[in-house]
């Protein structure tokens, strides 16, 4: 083998590095094909719905699955399929949006309270403990309740229980990152706080915000679902899965499937994305590869 080709197959890009780990991971791998399905179905909604999701059909209240109607009817005779489908719109846009906002927010905190440290870091971990110390749903709820239910507010509340699970990941990962010799010889040369933050060690916390996020996905879908099914989150006639539930709960017995499919969605949506995380953390995390 000759030098070159010897010099060319060592060099590898990070991106090449992870892609060759997460591709060995199968289910993963099946999963992050089966959020692409979900994507595009969700996306394509109007064109690929059987049904207008909104109209009824009051001869057919309440059937079985058929040919015609795949999934059922529910109490207003409305194709339960082309509900799913739309609904897809609303439950992953609200986990995407409520990831993305908790995701900046409390990614923001935690790398400013690591990096300065001193009072303002015992303050700000004082605040996201007394976050964190109320148990899962129940901060959701209550911001709801306050600001009132609909799908924006949903939005803020689900966000608002995330930032402090990113603010004390992206924090403990600052304080290992900042005392690392290329950022010391960084600091010693005068490079800007700003620059050390957000260029040199916010890169480092990325692997460990990636595969949070990506199991935070189910976990906002979920809350999303459940806060609908009490009726704090998307009211009628939105097709969003935990408001279908929750329609459908007092047919339970008499017409299953009003409720059967829309779990089925949920609890296929939440459990790829939980896989997926599984995957990225194996490929990402430098602990388990050593």
């Amino acid at each position: 083998m000759s030098a070159t080709t010897i010099g060319t197959a060592a060099i590898r890009t990070p991106f090449g590095e992870f892609w060759r780990r997460f591709r060995t991971k199968r289910m993963a791998l099946f999963s992050l094909g089966l959020i692409v399905v979900l994507v595009l179905a969700a996306a394509l909604a109007p064109w690929i719905a059987p049904y207008d999701q909104a109209t009824p059909d009051y001869d057919a209240l309440l059937e079985g699955p058929t040919w015609a109607h795949l999934a059922g009817t529910d109490t207003y005779g409305r194709d339960i399929f082309s509900r799913m489908i739309w609904g897809g719109q609303v439950s992953l846009t609200v986990g995407f949006l409520s990831v993305v906002l908790g995701c900046v927010v409390g990614v923001s905190l935690g790398i400013i309270s690591g990096f300065f440290g001193g009072w303002l870091d015992g303050l700000m971990m004082r605040i996201m403990d007394v976050m964190l110390a109320f148990p899962g749903i129940l901060p959701a709820i209550a911001v709801v309740a306050i600001l009132g239910p609909g799908i924006v507010n949903v939005i803020y509340a689900i966000a608002l229980s995330a930032v402090p699970v990113f603010a004390r990941l992206v924090r403990g990962t600052t304080l290992a990152l900042k005392q690392t010799l290329y950022v010391q010889a960084s600091r010693s040369i005068g490079v800007s706080r700003t620059k050390l933050m957000f260029v040199h060690i916010l890169p480092g916390t990325m692997p460990a915000v990636i595969v949070y996020a990506s199991l935070r996905m189910g976990t906002s879908i979920l809350t999303a679902a459940a806060l609908s099914f009490i009726g704090l989150g998307a009211q009628p006639p939105s097709p969003e899965w935990g408001a279908m539930l929750s329609d459908g709960r007092s047919y339970l017995g008499v017409a299953d499937h009003v409720t059967i499919f829309p779990g089925m969605a949920i609890l296929i949506t939440v459990l790829a994305f939980n896989l997926l995380g599984d995957g990225l953390r194996d490929a990402l995390d430098q602990k388990l590869r050593t």
